[in-house]
């Protein structure tokens, strides 16, 4: 089991990787550095090995891939996730380190938003999009996250051990930072000075199919982890508009006698019986959802409990 170890997934980063694993080897000597390559054809893969980086594989593209190949594979007592395109600044690595082993904090996160990260950002759709995913998910699911999207974290070995990874491309962090809130682990921020890509380095993230893609996980995650609210507001929705159509009816009725339009008489009590479905539906998947948190618990403890030691508690 390492006691540090830092993660570099990489997909085409030749111009940078060398530099990465240059920089966190010199900031943290006793980690280990594994680069691991999800198909690239620039020779990634050698020029890490040459920097001294531990070289492996993931053959499924997306970076939701390679970091559940990662989690899986690897034991460490602290995890630094950093991406290959020397963007993010080795120099903070050691603070991050340091409150996962001595604060006990299950995932810190590397903060862009508040630094440097609009100024150097040259894609002015990033931007709008990493403050559109961070105020929503804060609302959503009442938290103060400062950076949603960040690639560069540090965790703990419980919070990589019990994460359970499901996203398949870039919307991996955002389901960290969900999971993390929703199971009430311990999370800091440090503040990052963030660096735009150098010249001849390409970002492989689609502002639009990407981004879009997050927003779905958001949703996804927010029925998932949020089912009282999220099937009570389309009760509430179905309700309010069959309540809407229902009323001059009743006027109607109440001034005449008479019931002048059944269909909609007839729809309005269908999607009323609709909106009680819903309500029922999500107070049955919040009592299961409670369940679930529970054997999360006993989950945490059990991890916490078949622990490897590292080398030099042996």
């Amino acid at each position: 089991m390492d006691k540090i170890a830092v993660l570099v997934p990489c997909y085409n980063e030749a111009v940078t990787v060398e530099k990465v694993v240059t920089d966190f080897k010199a900031v943290l000597p006793e980690a280990t550095i594994y680069v691991y390559d999800n198909n690239s054809t620039d020779g990634t893969d050698e020029l890490a090995r040459k920097a001294g980086a531990v070289v492996r594989y993931e053959y499924q593209q997306g970076k939701g891939n390679v970091i559940r190949r990662m989690f899986s594979e690897i034991d460490a007592e602290c995890y630094l996730m950093v991406d290959g395109d020397a963007t993010y600044p080795a120099s903070s690595a050691r603070e991050m380190v340091d409150r996962v082993l001595t604060k006990k904090v299950d995932m810190v996160i590397g903060d862009r938003l508040s630094s440097t990260y609009f100024s150097e950002n040259k894609r002015p759709f990033h931007n709008l999009g990493n403050s559109l995913v961070r105020k929503s998910i804060n609302l959503l699911f009442h938290n103060d996250i400062k950076d949603i999207m960040t690639g560069y974290r540090a965790f703990s070995y419980r919070f990589v051990k019990t994460f359970p990874v499901l996203s398949k491309g870039f919307e991996i962090e955002t389901e960290m930072s969900i999971h993390a809130v929703d199971k009430n682990m311990f999370m800091e921020n440090v503040v990052i000075d963030y660096k735009d890509r150098p010249d001849g380095s390409t970002s492989k993230l689609n502002t639009y199919s990407d981004g879009i893609k997050v927003l779905k996980t958001i949703l996804r995650l927010f029925q998932t982890y949020r089912p009282l609210y999220f099937f009570g507001s389309v009760a509430l929705l179905l309700a309010i508009v069959s309540i809407a159509f229902f009323i001059p009816l009743v006027k109607t009725y109440i001034e005449t006698g008479l019931v002048p339009n059944f269909p909609t008489l007839i729809v309005c009590c269908f999607v009323m019986l609709a909106a009680v479905q819903s309500l029922f539906s999500g107070l049955i998947l919040q009592t299961i959802y409670q369940k679930n948190r529970q054997d999360f618990e006993m989950e945490l403890h059990r991890v916490q409990q078949s622990k490897p030691r590292t080398d030099d508690t042996l």
